[in-house]
């Protein structure tokens, strides 16, 4: 959930289109007030979102302009993780790419793409202004994805929180990207990606963004428990982590 445009400290909350609920319930709301004090270091240290040298390098890798990626930090990804997801599908040439929060990640997944002769890149999102505004980022580059502007919803599994009301989602899916939504709905509401692991491609991997966050930690460790078909690490480069999960079976 980026633009290439500069935005505050958090996240858009009042403005997220949500169904199924009139209101969030008391509960998350206070879990997410407690839990604020402890995410307050890792969102300081998210306010860097990496060196004008590596965000260099990484679009000179991406052979796009220096200017392509003008603003990172705060909520946006960092280019520790667009590092990442761009070294892993340049190795591993995805055919299907399925991530949650659209933005800075979008554009340098769909170069990623171009670059290895093509793929399908599926991007959700809970506000139609950035889904439009990073559609439009992307042609600017000659490049495109299939982008879509979804509500959020109660989230399923049990999880707390929300989640994104994306509807039928193909199988064999090869690299899953969660970076949303974000930890002010809940600090587990990330974990409703949980519903989608059966879709990963045997072989396939998926990656938690801000992994190192307390909640995310706690999310990671269910996961961990419930889903030992899949092997989990955290990859501590960047600002704020990134789980890295790879199915097995």
């Amino acid at each position: 959930m980026t633009s290439r445009e500069t935005t505050g400290l958090l996240p858009r909350i009042g403005e997220t289109p949500v169904v199924g609920i009139d209101a969030r319930p008391l509960r998350d709301r206070l879990v997410t007030a407690l839990f604020a004090p402890l995410q307050a270091p890792w969102l300081l240290r998210s306010l860097h979102g990496g060196s004008l040298e590596a965000k260099q390098n990484l679009l000179r890798r991406l052979d796009l302009p220096l200017d392509a990626l003008p603003n990172l930090g705060s909520w946006k990804a960092d280019t520790g993780l667009l590092s990442l997801v761009v070294e892993h599908v340049l190795s591993e040439k995805p055919k299907l790419v399925v991530e949650f929060g659209t933005g800075a990640s979008t554009l340098v997944l769909a170069r990623a793409l171009q670059m290895i002769g093509g793929g399908t890149l599926l991007s959700f999102e809970q506000h139609a202004d950035f889904v439009d505004a990073t559609r439009n980022w992307l042609a600017d580059y000659g490049l495109s994805a299939d982008l879509r502007a979804v509500p959020l919803r109660p989230s399923p599994g049990g999880w707390p929180g929300l989640w994104y009301d994306h509807g039928s989602l193909p199988q064999g899916i090869d690299l899953m990207l969660i970076d949303g939504p974000p930890w002010t709905i809940h600090p587990f509401t990330r974990g409703a990606a949980a519903s989608l692991f059966d879709h990963i491609a045997v072989g396939g991997t998926l990656m938690l963004d801000d992994a190192a966050r307390p909640g995310e930690r706690i999310v990671a460790s269910r996961w961990k428990r419930a889903w030992p078909n899949f092997s989990f690490r955290l990859w501590k480069g960047g600002t704020k982590g990134t789980l890295i999960g790879k199915r097995l079976r």
